[in-house]
């Protein structure tokens, strides 16, 4: 069965499978590595651009290794899930400084990086030099589960195992990179998610859940619970210059290590007196009195919904002490500054008014 099921996937491959991807030009370690990161839980079009963009800025692992954190989270504005660009990073580091800039040969060595798991390690060894290695990302996990009519969520222990035992199983000795893109390629066409194009799929003789007349119960779904909604003001001290405060993040959590606005805990604001200090230690005071409510944006994250209530502060104060610290930036509104951005931060800074400035 498995000779077969490689030999169908190939023939299929050589026919109609995508062989223009960037990454697939030239596939060293570096650019497979950086694509299979941006490409988990993103779709290929929204990600070209970005690969695009971010191996003209570092081509190699090394010029990434030199990077300023905030040059990368940078270039990653807008593609979400910013702890993948700071696993980046860090495991570009590890390559120069345990490997001398070039990447370790073996799935174990690759594993251990930050960042890497199994299934982007296998993809790694099998793209870029050759190596028999199964990957098993949501794609492959989609065609395993319907042709094998693996039931339940891909992501339970026992399913995720069994799924595992068959794509170590059906990789095939020979071709193993071509096989390797050519699996991932038929999740992303022609197995997909929704109205798959069974009729067209090189596996629909042995397909159990075709046989089955049972396509949409697999992949088993994620149990389903109702995303809890959180709530936030977000304040927008804006000075003569166009320049918006603001704070860098914590390097864990929602939107770690980027630049946002200064958060409050509570929407809105239960502030009393004048001159309340906006951190104890920031140094940033406000009048609460003195302040513009825009409209409710609402961001949603995997787990929960955040609603942002963005304030426009009228009146305001910054010790010196505070514009001194690494913990604070002015943001220039043309954006000529490289810092890491959240999306819904960047797209409200576009929105702001300027100032008219004299010649």
């Amino acid at each position: 069965m498995s000779t077969d099921f490689a030999r169908k996937i190939l023939n299929w491959f050589d026919q109609h499978g995508r062989q223009d991807l960037p990454w697939q030009q030239n596939p060293t370690p570096y650019r497979v590595w950086v694509s299979e990161i941006m490409l988990q839980q993103t779709q290929v079009t929204t990600v070209i651009p970005y690969f695009e963009r971010f191996m003209i800025r570092f081509p190699d692992v090394s010029e990434l290794a030199r990077a300023e954190m905030d040059q990368v989270l940078h270039l990653w504005t807008g593609l979400g899930y910013y702890a993948r660009a700071r696993n980046l990073h860090r495991a570009a580091r590890k390559v120069v400084s345990e490997y001398g800039g070039e990447f370790p040969g073996s799935i174990d060595e690759l594993e251990a990086l930050p960042g890497i798991g199994r299934s982007t390690a296998g993809a790694i060894a099998a793209l870029a030099m050759g190596l028999r290695a199964p990957i098993l990302d949501g794609n492959v996990k989609r065609v395993l589960s319907r042709c094998f009519a693996t039931a339940g969520w891909p992501e339970q222990s026992a399913v995720r195992k069994e799924l595992w035992r068959l794509a170590e199983e059906l990789t095939p000795q020979q071709r193993v990179a071509d096989y390797t893109q050519a699996i991932m390629d038929l999740g992303a066409t022609l197995c997909a998610r929704t109205q798959p194009d069974c009729p067209r799929c090189p596996l629909n003789k042995s397909c159990r859940a075709l046989a089955m007349d049972a396509i949409a119960e697999f992949p088993g779904k994620k149990p389903k619970r109702d995303k809890p909604v959180r709530a936030v003001s977000l304040l927008i001290l804006q000075n003569d210059q166009d320049e918006v405060l603001l704070e860098r993040r914590p390097a864990t959590g929602i939107w770690g290590g980027l630049f946002s606005l200064p958060e409050l805990a509570e929407t809105p604001p239960q502030v009393k007196e004048p001159g309340w200090m906006l951190h104890d230690e920031a140094g940033v005071r406000f009048d609460p009195d003195e302040c513009e409510s825009l409209p409710t944006i609402r961001h949603s994250f995997t787990h929960y919904h955040l609603d942002i209530s963005p304030l426009i502060i009228e009146k305001w104060q910054l010790d010196a002490g505070a514009a001194e610290s690494d913990r604070w930036l002015w943001y220039p509104l043309n954006h000529s500054k490289e810092v890491g951005l959240a999306a819904p931060i960047k797209k409200l800074l576009s929105t702001l008014p300027r100032h008219e400035h004299e010649d």
